[in-house]
């Protein structure tokens, strides 16, 4: 008879689900202290103290942990922009209050993993699209439709817009964590004018 000891079905379940925590947690911890180019799989292992075959279990490189770090995090941002589109009202302050939103939610991540990593080191980017991430673009797309059928926004190519508001809010959050002091309000209030104003609206604009 075989000596191999089965864990329960749940058992098995929530293992998988503290070890995957387990190395996303020691990824941000590792990102934030070497940097993204400079840490390597075995620098996460080794925070983890899990052995190298349990970390391959979860993920192939150092990509796929940064791909799945962005997950978490537009999993958890995705209630917030529910939350800010339930109190309906004109597009422009929508597009103001989501966008200052996401940038604190990103300053705040462990009190930034994003900012304490190397000066200068530029922020890496997920190649493709997640589900979760592909959930916040939908949530970001269908706020900008229902703005246009209720005569609150411009009419225009809704999945454009969603793309381009992302596109800048994501630009402009990078640089505004490689900044000290890292400026939220300042930084959101350029994004947004950019955003629904472009170039003419921004501050100094109409100086030449």
């Amino acid at each position: 008879m075989s000596q191999v000891a089965y864990l329960p079905a749940g058992k098995r379940e929530q293992t998988k689900v503290q070890n995957r925590q387990a190395i996303l947690d020691a990824a941000r911890e590792v990102f934030g202290e070497l940097g993204y180019e400079a840490a390597t799989v075995r620098d996460i292992i080794r925070r983890t103290g899990l052995a190298a075959g349990t970390f391959y279990n979860y993920y192939r490189s150092k990509e796929e942990v940064f791909a799945a770090l962005a997950d978490d995090g537009a999993r958890r941002f995705a209630p917030i922009l529910k939350n800010l589109r339930g109190k309906g009202g004109p597009i422009e302050p929508f597009v103001r209050e989501a966008i200052l939103a996401y940038f604190e939610f990103m300053a705040d991540e462990h009190v930034s993993w994003l900012a304490r990593r190397p000066a200068g080191e530029m922020q890496p980017h997920v190649h493709g699209e997640t589900p979760e991430m592909a959930a916040v673009f939908a949530e970001v797309k269908d706020a900008i439709e229902h703005a246009i059928i209720e005569g609150r926004g411009p009419v225009s190519d809704s999945d454009y817009m969603a793309a381009a508001a992302i596109g800048v809010a994501r630009e402009v959050c990078d640089r505004m964590l490689m900044r000290r002091p890292i400026d939220t309000a300042a930084a959101a209030d350029f994004a947004a004018e950019m955003i629904l104003h472009g170039l003419k609206g921004l501050p100094g604009a109409g100086q030449h």
